[in-house]
């Protein structure tokens, strides 16, 4: 259909000799905010389109593809030298489109190697990463790498050739490995002497009984090529974490006899590594709702001097993407059943020395870790390892897939955080194995939401926090030091990571799954993320896509304020205006967005009786305004207004969300009754009919529009799209139509 929207008013302008209209030339209101929709909802969020390897849905694609890396593993530890000798024995399969004629590995220890990266940007006042100011031989010690099969071929053994560069080794293959399935296998010779405080992630702790080892980014690890980048290869600086291929592993670990060995994966000789009372306690903690001591602190006792000869405890994991273990004499050792949705059973299992027992510290432990695993397995995926195991170690909490290592000073409140959050990981990235030296915030921040819900739920809320007050946390959150949510650990201030990698994306998902989506909306695309990406790959593009396709909202302009950019966000209530000044009639009130970022509307209206309205808006009234006024149909007179009353938006300015019929303006309305009728002029074969809708004026030109005006002056009205203003006489007998700056229309009112 075609609108002649100014035809009317240019044949105006012609009748009055001038052709000089420019609606587009009017002034535009000056802006009190730094508040721009156009950035705000501005198009074109994704840069790229859906792919035939990752849907615009945000799900795989047709063709996704991913390489595979499977692992035996054997290591031997030294107690007097803190040495781990070991072999890596490495199946790489490569699934993807491009034949390969080299492999990147990762060689983490070299982080503690005295000349690293990592080491040489530690800030002189030292730092949770690197060495921490130990002096030791640290690093991977490769004695040799040797091509065993290419595509299931047996080639003779020679030593293949390679380059280490920090913490990466490229593997020269003698062949070029196939696309879409090629094998290459070889075997890895190595050492390495365990740091004591490697990073807050491994190490080694004194006890009264014993050393506890905590082992950690211990062998040599394939980088993930993927679709995206190709070889990742960003070397371990310590802040940044890990990114992993998935694969099978088998694992043998060779002790001294009195040690107490815990892994990632199942336990498949019990029965030679237990005595025969520890396999009785260890079989019945299989079947036991209730913490089963399977070693007690008698058992460390007698055990503690018998450390001459060594025992080989073997494991298996499937579908993971890494292992790491625990070793000590000073283990207690307790465990209980997990119990899964499917049916299936898992085991919890808690490893600590003496100083940490207690029922007021670790003797609590498999319960926090029981009680964990089942909440997220209802809630959001059945766990998928056979073992989930809580290591008393040096680290202030650090997770690996079924084994997370633990504070072994922590108790009550503190345990059960630190327990829910690391085994929380096993979720994010252990299954959903995201790009964490890139993208902190998709496991840091996904599982700091997690356990926001955990806490409600474990033990009727024995250990729940308050809610948080978005309030006080919104001006930490948008500090203009920090760096986006979207940049890399590596790339943050290390006083920042706490803030971007964990508390502001928990918080901004709190925000969309109680105020923008709801909780049924949200939940139920938060589990089809995980499901999707459950032992894949994603990157950020393919969360937001499946939230927002599942959760059925365009939810650009949250991912380009909160993750992508630092937007401040500040509401503030301007004024309100009583329908013909009558406080029974109704209320205008007008609110602004005052900062960058924008978010739906929540305020509380108060009445002198002491009533309470709650009024919601949603996001889109910020689409193209800066401003918005509503009606709300009251029938009193307003104490006070407040936004936000509830605290769950990031308003970093409190002092606007409140407006009290004491200090607040209240606008006058003009009574419209006598600027109503129909105005002519006689050289203008039009006549302008002025009415009253919803108390605004409304001005209706013939074959042009109707369209509202508001008051700019006494007896002054202005209508800001069409450029036109509208100037009553005092008696109200006519008006001047001013078009452009200094054109002026009489018109006189007939009827």
């Amino acid at each position: 259909m075609k609108i002649n929207r100014f035809g009317a008013v240019f044949q105006i302008a012609i009748l009055l000799g001038s052709f000089t209209l420019l609606a587009q030339e009017t002034t535009s209101q000056k802006q009190v905010s730094n508040y721009n929709y156009r950035d705000a909802f501005a198009p074109f969020f994704y840069t790229k389109n859906g792919t035939a390897t990752r849907s615009a849905s945000g799900q795989p694609g047709a063709e996704y593809w991913q390489n595979r890396a499977d692992y035996k593993l054997t290591a031997v530890l030294s107690e007097k030298t803190n040495e781990i000798t070991a072999t890596d024995v490495i199946t790489y399969t490569n699934n993807s489109t491009d034949a390969m004629s080299f492999l990147w590995l990762n060689l983490d220890q070299n982080l503690f190697r005295e000349d690293s990266r990592g080491e040489a940007i530690v800030p002189v006042m030292g730092s949770r990463n690197g060495r921490q100011g130990q002096i030791f031989d640290g690093g991977h010690k490769i004695k040799s790498v040797k091509i065993t099969k290419i595509d299931n071929k047996k080639i003779n053994e020679v030593e293949a050739k390679y380059i280490i560069s920090d913490t990466r080794m490229q593997l020269f293959l003698p062949e070029e490995l196939k696309s879409k399935g090629g094998k290459v296998e070889f075997k890895i010779e190595f050492s390495y002497i365990s740091p004591n405080e490697g990073s807050d992630r491994t190490g080694v702790l004194e006890t009264k009984n014993g050393k506890i080892f905590t082992i950690a980014q211990w062998y040599p690890r394939m980088c993930v090529y993927d679709d995206i980048k190709g070889w990742n290869v960003n070397p371990y600086l310590g802040a940044s974490e890990f990114y992993l291929e998935y694969g099978d592993f088998d694992i043998s670990i060779t002790a001294p006899s009195n040690h107490v060995v815990v892994c990632s994966g199942e336990l498949t000789n019990p029965n030679e590594v237990f005595s025969a009372e520890e396999l009785k306690k260890y079989n019945e903690a299989k079947v036991s709702e209730n913490t089963v001591m399977i070693r007690s602190l008698e058992g460390v006792l007698a055990a503690k001097n018998n450390s001459t000869a060594s025992k080989t405890w073997k494991f298996k994991l499937l579908n993971a993407r890494d292992v790491s273990w625990a070793s000590s004499a000073a283990f207690i050792l307790d465990g209980a059943r997990i119990n899964l949705p499917s049916g299936k059973k898992s085991l919890a299992l808690s490893v600590y020395p003496e100083e940490s027992a207690g029922k007021e510290a670790w003797g609590r432990s498999t319960e926090y870790v029981k009680n964990s695993i089942e909440n997220y397995s209802k809630r959001w995926f059945e766990y998928t390892y056979p073992v989930a195991t809580n290591v008393a170690g040096n680290e202030g909490g650090m997770e690996y897939p079924g084994i997370v290592f633990c504070s072994w000073k922590s108790k009550g409140k503190r345990l059960w955080g630190v327990t829910d959050h690391e085994f929380g990981h096993n979720w994010f990235p252990m299954i959903v194995g995201s790009n964490e030296r890139l993208f902190g915030w998709m496991d840091e921040g996904f599982n700091t939401f997690i356990n926001t819900l955990s806490d409600i739920d474990f033990n009727n809320g024995e250990y729940k926090d308050e809610k948080e007050d978005m309030h006080e946390s919104g001006a930490s959150y948008t500090d203009p030091e920090l760096e986006p949510v979207m940049t890399s650990p590596d790339n943050m201030k290390e006083a920042h990571i706490g803030d971007l990698c964990y508390s502001k994306p928990s918080a901004g998902l709190v925000i969309l799954r109680e105020q923008v989506l709801g909780p049924e909306r949200f939940d139920l695309a938060f589990r089809t993320y995980i499901k999707r990406w459950a032992f894949k790959h994603p990157a950020p593009d393919d969360f937001f896509r499946t939230m927002e396709n599942v959760g059925g909202e365009d939810l650009s302009w949250f991912w380009r304020g909160w993750f992508q950019n630092n937007w401040k966000f500040d509401q503030g209530v301007n004024a309100i205006k009583y329908v013909k000044n009558d406080p029974s009639k109704g209320v205008f009130i007008t609110i602004e967005n005052f900062e960058k970022l924008p978010m739906p509307v929540v305020l509380d209206i108060k009445f002198k009786s002491g009533k309470v309205d709650r009024v919601k808006l949603p996001v889109e009234i910020w689409q193209k305004n800066v401003e918005w006024t509503f009606k709300h149909n009251s029938t009193e007179e307003i104490e006070s207004i407040t936004l936000d009353p509830d605290h769950v938006f990031p308003d970093s300015n409190e002092e606007n969300n409140i407006w009290t019929a004491a200090k607040g303006l209240v606008e006058k309305a003009i009574i419209a009754d006598e600027y109503l009728g129909v105005y002519s002029n006689s050289r203008v074969p039009y006549k302008i009919t002025v009415t009253e809708k919803n108390t605004f004026l409304n001005v209706d030109i013939p074959d042009y529009a109707t369209f509202t005006v508001e008051p700019i002056g006494e007896n002054m009205f202005e209508s800001k799209r069409t450029g036109l203003k509208f100037k009553f006489k005092e008696d109200k007998s006519g008006f001047d139509l001013i078009v452009g700056e200094d054109r002026t229309i009489p018109f006189t009112k007939v009827k």
